[in-house]
């Protein structure tokens, strides 16, 4: 499975209340298609954080990256950040505008994460100094609201670190190194990391369970207030099974973590939690066998082992405030396939056009799934799946004559839009999608009420550029080490690193 595709809504009683009518007019539903575009290069990327996080809000903005139309001013002395060695920036999109939320001070890359419901954005960007250690840009944890950037700093000692999610009562979630010398770092720092929270300019590390690291989860769209999900060393001494200290899932509340357990194994962390207080995860079973891990459900102090369709792992994407869970798991033949799981039953979502493999990415509120099935290496074709229907294509759903192939849905919201990745027509989708192609925005339309469906490719206009940037009083040093771990280190981010199938 590509590791760059391998990227958590609202009440019970309104997921109630929109479940009928979704059934009743699904059947005249198509969609809208809207070209987002890019910042004048050639690729409008996915989630830098990899699979979990909201990238569409209720309101319809959309928050990612994509390339600007100049070289990345890196390329001669560092390489290149992106595969074709453009620059590339955060953007929001809105009601039809591309604002370019620009970088740091100096000539920098950056990358949104995250959008809240208030439309405050987290994510990245390159500094001007230079890592000491590395020798590379720092990127450093930054957040984008009322037209301005922020730097939001680093733990003390620290010099890189990222901003995750924010949720809605505006708190970022992120993590930093802390300059501490750590065998064990999780990421490529050699230091320790720990999460932070970070509020009205106070940047908060709520520690670890015992050992040198913790690193948080995900948002699902539903991250509750003052709560983080993740995966902390519960100590420092290695395991034999793993070579690396026990890693268990944590829930951290007002100040206390705590350790939820795992499935028996070693290796565990939680991905999010919603409003109810369950939290999805993955975990290692007893004895730590290489390829072999859960999906979980953890509420009122229980772990549930989520399973599989018989094969060695799965893995939950996304978490509605329903309960419903979403992501992949294993048939015996290791093929992996998109499911739900809804009270703790596992269901396969089936495939699109006899594509073997394919991933249920996110849920909203009404239990709308979307995701993409794939060759096994990359996505093909993009999905919507819905109660009491067959998983539809996404490219049968749009006009024709969009000049777009969708070969996978990123988000739902709770009006129903989606946003997908898509290619131009005549791409070889057997390549990794989110390296060329655009973020295209579908809007639900209803033929039988007589709304114009035709695609809306707006050109690409000239982007708007945000104001000057802020720099936080606590301003040092971040960078984007999100490096691509594998299995035997959690990337909560973007869920476990999975292999292809033999």
């Amino acid at each position: 499975m590509n590791s760059r595709t391998l990227m958590c809504i609202t009440a019970i009683s309104l997921f109630a209340a929109l479940a009928n009518p979704v059934q009743l007019a699904a059947q005249g539903t198509r969609y809208k298609l809207i070209d987002i575009g890019t910042l004048g290069g050639p690729i409008g990327y996915g989630s830098v954080n990899g699979n979990g996080f909201r990238l569409l809000n209720n309101s319809g903005a959309v928050v990612s990256s994509a390339d600007t139309a100049f070289p990345d001013p890196n390329q001669a002395t560092f390489g290149c950040l992106q595969p074709d060695c453009f620059q590339a920036h955060a953007f929001l999109w809105k009601d039809g505008a591309m604002i370019d939320l620009g970088s740091l001070p100096g000539n920098n890359n950056s990358a949104a994460g995250s959008i809240n419901s208030h439309g405050w954005i987290t994510g990245q960007s390159q500094s001007s100094v230079l890592d000491p250690n590395l020798g590379i840009p720092e990127f450093r944890a930054v957040l984008w609201r009322h037209d301005q950037i922020t730097d939001l700093g680093t733990l003390p000692g620290g010099t890189e670190a990222l901003g995750i999610f924010v949720n809605d009562d505006d708190q970022v979630v992120g993590f930093s190194d802390n300059g501490i010398p750590d065998p064990f770092s999780l990421f490529l720092t050699g230091t320790q990391i720990h999460t932070f929270l970070w509020q009205k300019g106070t940047m908060q590390d709520i520690g670890t369970l015992g050992g040198p690291d913790a690193v948080p989860g995900a948002d699902c769209g539903v991250a509750p207030p003052h709560k983080v999900v993740g995966a902390s060393y519960s100590n420092s001494t290695p395991n034999d099974s793993t070579g690396i200290p026990t890693l268990a899932p944590f829930l951290w509340e007002h100040g206390v973590m705590t350790d939820l357990g795992t499935l028996g194994g070693t290796n565990g962390g939680a991905v999010c939690i919603n409003r109810r207080g369950q939290i999805i995860g993955t975990s290692d079973l007893e004895g730590d066998l290489p390829g072999k891990f859960h999906a979980f459900l953890w509420q009122d102090g229980v772990m549930s082992d989520l399973g599989t369709l018989g094969g060695d792992y799965s893995i939950p994407f996304w978490l509605n405030d329903a309960g419903e869970v979403v992501g992949l798991a294993t048939l015996p033949d290791q093929r992996y396939r998109p499911v739900i799981w809804e009270a703790g039953v596992i269901k396969d979502l089936g495939t699109l056009e006899n594509d073997p493999c394919g991933i249920a990415n996110s849920i909203n509120a009404r239990g709308q799934v979307v995701g993409g099935t794939f060759d096994c290496i990359n996505p093909i074709h993009a999905f919507l799946w819905e109660h009491g229907r067959p998983m539809r294509d996404l490219n049968t759903l749009i006009p024709d004559g969009s000049g777009f192939q969708l070969t996978f849905a990123l988000d739902i919201n709770d009006r129903g839009e989606i946003l997908a990745k898509a290619l131009p027509q005549g791409g070889d989708p057997h390549q990794d999608s989110d390296l060329y192609g655009h973020l295209v925005l579908l809007v639900p339309c209803e033929v039988e009420a007589g709304e114009n469906c035709e695609p809306s490719l707006l050109p690409v206009s000239a982007t708007i550029p945000m104001n000057r940037p802020t720099i936080g009083s606590n301003a040092t040093r971040y960078s984007k080490l999100y490096v691509r771990p594998g299995r035997e280190r959690i990337g909560l981010h973007r869920g476990f690193e999975v292999s292809s199938p033999k």
